[in-house]
């Protein structure tokens, strides 16, 4: 049951990568670490990594910071309310970065909304320059990127016991005081978590930076980019690489040392150095006790001055009015497309003038627009049934199998989300390069299958922890072999949750770009690839019109497999 997922990841990931790393240390003459010699020699190379950690660290410091009162309040939350909440949060996380990239190009541009609301408001003289800056990257990264953080928080702040924030506030204490105290440090774990899954996604990113940052905000991965597709030097980019996956595995290795890497699953710290801290103590852990109980202090004072506080309720409203203004900060710059995607004017101004289907129009009658439709349409079908049959399988082995060695396994499954998507997007591109895959849609459906895989095993094993597995015994006192009871009970009561799997998987296709930027080839290119060639040349209300298509799209994707998925845990 694993050897689906092994062989796929082994030939499409870990050789392809492998193959990229050695070009590094590999010249005309035999081994070499010229190429590292001048990636450490230049103080531009070394300048470009500082930028880039500090980026990823400030988007992980804010993602992580305003999507915890999300991740807190949907973990209250039962019934339609919090469906209503999840579904709008997984709109935002599965929306197309490019397109909420582009929103906020139109949102801070010279003419964009902002400056256009403050000149009405009179509150400046002249358009403020707020694109091409790090606040401008770092704002439009978080907003990416903070969706990832809530659904990873969320994980572990689902498993809390509520009855122990309960019973303190039973024993006496203030609502300030009980979070703190009480349920801020159980909720530790999926923090760190939270903030790894966005650091590693963050550090890999190239789409924000490109088109919201300047010159000064360069990130390695455009390094990477430049050499791959300008300079075709791969030795520099190989070396580039190294230390950006450097990077990223010294960072996990100190997260399983402190807190342990089985929090990223919802699990308890269980990594000896965290078990080693609590058995010490010392002076940390009285620090920290004595700073949680001053910030309980502090939220107890702080609410008792609120208005209308009685009996404990106004912390409530207070916390619901911040998640409906960070839901409304996620939401609005793709909803901003729709109105604008229907402007009689030629260019994208605010308020839009008169209505108009033009550029809908224009798009349908484009044959490069409709190729790209087909094409993302025909791959993404392509790699979310082979994911589909790939990690199915692997789901059933990790959750029911009694093989040992599953939390390696899991990290190998993995595997494709905690590498860094342009490092794999580049082995493959070489790998492709070598074979003749490049420009194929065979190729683009094997490489998307390696990044939609993974989704579909946790997608899997969510679906299959819920399964009730007397009903298969049943079948087997029946009479009924191992198959007759998979083909008759245990495929159809799971139908739901493989149909939910293979259409997040066919997003995940659907919207990625990275893999499209280098072997898609040609001018039969993905839709993603599409946008970016078109969003880079010009803004135009074309691409307001395709921004809106793919987040009507999207959220149709999302309703329909979150009903499905629902259906599944219920059956």
């Amino acid at each position: 049951m694993a050897a689906p997922i092994v062989i796929l990841l082994a030939v499409m990931l870990i050789y392809p990568v492998g193959q990229l790393l050695l070009l590094s240390i590999r010249g005309e003459s035999g081994f070499t670490l010229a190429e590292y010699q001048r990636l450490f020699a230049s103080p531009v190379y070394i300048e470009v990594l500082l930028i880039t950690l500090k980026v990823s660290l400030y988007t992980t410091f804010f993602a992580v910071l305003t999507g915890y009162p999300i991740a807190y309040r949907l973990s209250t939350l039962s019934g339609a309310r919090k469906q209503r909440l999840l579904f709008w949060l997984l709109l935002s996380f599965w929306t197309s970065f490019l397109v909420r990239t582009f929103a906020w190009v139109v949102l801070l541009g010279r003419n964009g909304v902002v400056n256009r609301t403050l000149l009405d408001l009179g509150l400046i003289d002249a358009p403020l320059s707020l694109l091409y800056s790090f606040p401008a990257v770092v704002l439009g990264m978080v907003h990416a990127l903070m969706p990832l953080a809530v659904l990873t928080m969320l994980s572990v702040m689902e498993n809390i016991d509520r009855r122990l924030p309960s019973a303190a506030a039973t024993l006496g204490a203030r609502p300030g005081t009980v979070f703190w105290r009480v349920y801020f440090p159980l909720s530790l774990p999926g923090v760190a978590a939270g903030a790894l899954m966005v650091f590693v996604t963050s550090i890999g990113f190239f789409i924000t930076p490109t088109l919201l940052g300047g010159r000064h905000e360069t990130m390695i991965t455009q390094l990477i980019i430049d050499q791959v597709m300008q300079a075709l030097n791969w030795g520099f980019a190989g070396a580039i690489s190294v230390l950006l996956l450097a990077v990223v595995l010294a960072v996990f290795f100190v997260y399983d040392r402190m807190v342990g890497l089985s929090t990223m699953a919802g699990g308890a710290g269980d990594s000896a150095s965290m078990k080693a801290g609590k058995r010490r103590g010392g002076w940390s852990r009285v620090l920290g006790e004595n700073v949680l109980a001053a910030l309980g202090h502090a939220t107890d004072l702080l609410l008792r001055a609120l208005p209308r506080h009685r009996g404990g309720q106004g912390d409530g409203r207070v916390l619901r009015m911040i998640v409906v203004l960070l839901v409304m900060f996620l939401a609005a710059p793709a909803l901003l497309m729709i109105p604008m995607s229907f402007d009689a004017a030629s260019g994208l101004a605010w308020p839009p003038k008169g209505f108009s289907l033009q550029w809908y129009q224009q798009v349908w009658d484009s044959p490069l627009w409709m190729q790209a439709v087909t094409r993302s349409m025909l791959v993404g079908i392509g790699a979310g049934l082979l994911s589909m049959l790939i990690g199915t399988p692997a789901a059933f082995l990790l959750v029911r199998g009694g093989m040992r060695g599953k939390s390696a396994m899991l990290a190998f499954v993995l595997a494709p989300i905690v590498v860094p998507r342009m490092i794999l997007a580049v082995g493959v591109f070489y790998f492709f390069a070598k074979v003749g895959l490049v420009g194929s849609s065979v190729g683009l459906t094997l490489a998307h299958t390696v990044v939609a895989v993974p989704y579909v095993v946790i997608t899997m094993m969510a679906v299959l922890r819920n399964y009730d597995t007397r009903l298969d015994l049943a079948a087997y006192s029946l009479g009924a072999r191992p198959w007759a009871t998979l083909r008759r009970v245990t495929f159809p009561i799971l139908g739901a949750g493989l149909l939910s799997s293979f259409l997040f998987a066919f997003a995940t296709s659907f919207d990625e770009l990275t893999i499209a930027l280098f072997t898609s080839g040609g001018l039969s290119t993905t839709l993603p690839k599409q946008f970016w060639d078109e969003i880079t040349m010009q803004i135009s209300p074309v691409i307001a019109a395709v921004s809106t298509c793919l987040f009507l799209f999207i959220a149709a994707l999302i309703w329909v497999a979150e009903r499905l998925r629902r259906r599944s845990l219920a059956t």
